[in-house]
């Protein structure tokens, strides 16, 4: 394919995603990311579109929020691998609340089969995921239905999550850094996430590597709240990926990367089921105290892992 019908798939693609990642784009102009990062810096140049860390938006990017449609095809695999990883964080008979986008519904997909949970959500699609699990009760917020995303917003979402107390929120957004935490492009749907954030005693992310380093409008969780991050490996040569992680990590996050999965052999030669293979970043030292944080905080603490988890850092940089 030449680089001028490259290019143009590339533009058709953004314009009707709203938001493309490299690792997208590559796979569908049959080339490497490396060509295609390429190709999406002269398109930026000319000015059709906008690069973001680890893929593409429409120009303008910043403050626009793709639909639950686009979202949906993105990054399939990495969010699968999240949502397994993410859900062995769950035990049996806790209460968590779980909030709407693509990755949280593909968690609420395997937390139907843990037995005695709660879950608190304002995301029909999650809602829906566990509609027929027998032993999982699910709890709907109020609210304002916000059609792009199939969520509950509003006052209404808000007001139904006072005087709420569960063990952890699971949350996705659409950007992540070190500086600012998590963040999202909708107004509505930000002021319900940090409501949901007030109501958990752990703050569990989840974001796959297109996400991290991207900043976008609103803050939802400040780095300070977040317990875990849950995210994909990143491409062996996206450097500021590994660097921003590691800037997390510093700050006290507990980072736990979902690798593949491989399944192992058993008596006569049969394969066991796959089973999620996971590294975790080291947290260098005690976290600072926030005010106002308090149980979130000291569970942060509690994960430290010590400085024997270095090599993992090592390992992660020279993927």
């Amino acid at each position: 394919m030449f680089a001028a019908e490259r290019r143009q798939l590339i533009l058709e693609m953004v314009r009707a995603n709203g938001a493309v990642s490299l690792r997208e784009l590559a796979r569908v102009v049959q080339t490497s990311e490396v060509t295609v990062r390429r190709d999406v810096r002269a398109l930026e140049a000319e000015g059709l579109l906008d690069r973001r860390h680890g893929g593409a938006v429409l120009p303008g990017g910043f403050t626009r929020e793709s639909g639950f449609p686009q979202k949906a095809h993105l990054a399939t695999a990495e969010k699968t691998a999240i949502a397994d990883l993410a859900a062995s964080f769950v035990e049996e008979g806790e209460a968590i609340v779980v909030g709407a986008g693509t990755t949280t519904q593909e968690l609420a997909r395997r937390l139907a089969r843990v037995p005695g949970l709660t879950v608190v959500t304002n995301s029909l699609l999650v809602a829906q995921a566990l509609a027929h699990a027998n032993r999982v009760e699910v709890v709907m917020t109020g609210g304002t239905l916000r059609g792009s995303n199939y969520a509950l917003v509003g006052s209404g979402a808000e007001q139904s999550l006072q005087g709420l107390r569960v063990s952890k929120a699971f949350l996705s957004g659409s950007g992540l850094t070190a500086e600012r935490g998590l963040s999202t492009s909708n107004m509505l749907a930000a002021s319900v996430d940090r409501a949901l954030v007030q109501a958990a005693a752990e703050v569990v992310v989840l974001a796959d590597h297109s996400k991290i380093g991207t900043d976008t409008m609103f803050q939802t969780v400040p780095t300070d709240l977040i317990t875990r991050l849950v995210t994909d490996d990143p491409p062996a040569h996206d450097d500021r990926a590994v660097t921003e992680l590691q800037a997390l990590a510093d700050q006290g996050v507990q980072v736990s990367v979902a690798g593949a999965q491989e399944g192992t052999s058993g008596p006569g030669g049969d394969t066991a089921p796959a089973r999620q293979q996971r590294r975790d970043m080291p947290l260098p030292g005690p976290r600072r105290q926030v005010p106002g944080a308090g149980l979130r905080a000291a569970t942060a603490l509690g994960e430290q892992n010590g400085g024997a988890e270095r090599a993992r850092v090592a390992d992660l940089r020279r993927r």
